[in-house]
């Protein structure tokens, strides 16, 4: 079992920044594919960016590509996401994840209870 755990969220103007985090328990950080997804109401989970166990790859839904950043320390086991250029649209839920493989789908084995974003313009 995983606990996984996400900090940084808030309320933003457009064009601001934030870095969420997300600190997961145990010592078997490194053995877990790391996502980010967003929901909004009434809308289905949406698929934001994933990292590999090592870091080595990174991948971003085209919605926040160059804006966004994935990240992971695995010593500290925290990923983290570095939101620049925000949008009101960016507005949602996030939510971390740990999986044993990289989807864009919402398949992954444990979730965070999520944190709100808010960009007003």
């Amino acid at each position: 079992q995983v606990q996984l755990v996400e900090s940084g969220g808030g309320l933003v103007q457009a064009g601001g920044s934030l870095r969420l985090s997300c600190a997961a328990s145990g010592r078997t950080f490194s053995s877990y594919v790391m996502g980010w997804f967003r929901q909004t109401p009434g809308k289905e989970r949406e698929f934001v960016a994933a990292i590999t166990r090592n870091g080595g790859s990174r991948y971003y839904a085209d919605s926040v590509k160059g804006r966004f950043t994935i990240s992971r320390d695995n010593a500290k086991n925290t990923v983290y996401l570095q939101m620049n250029s925000l949008k009101p649209e960016d507005t949602a839920v996030y939510y971390c994840a740990a999986g044993v493989v990289v989807a864009t789908t919402p398949t992954y084995n444990y979730w965070g209870q999520g944190t709100q974003v808010t960009v007003s313009s």
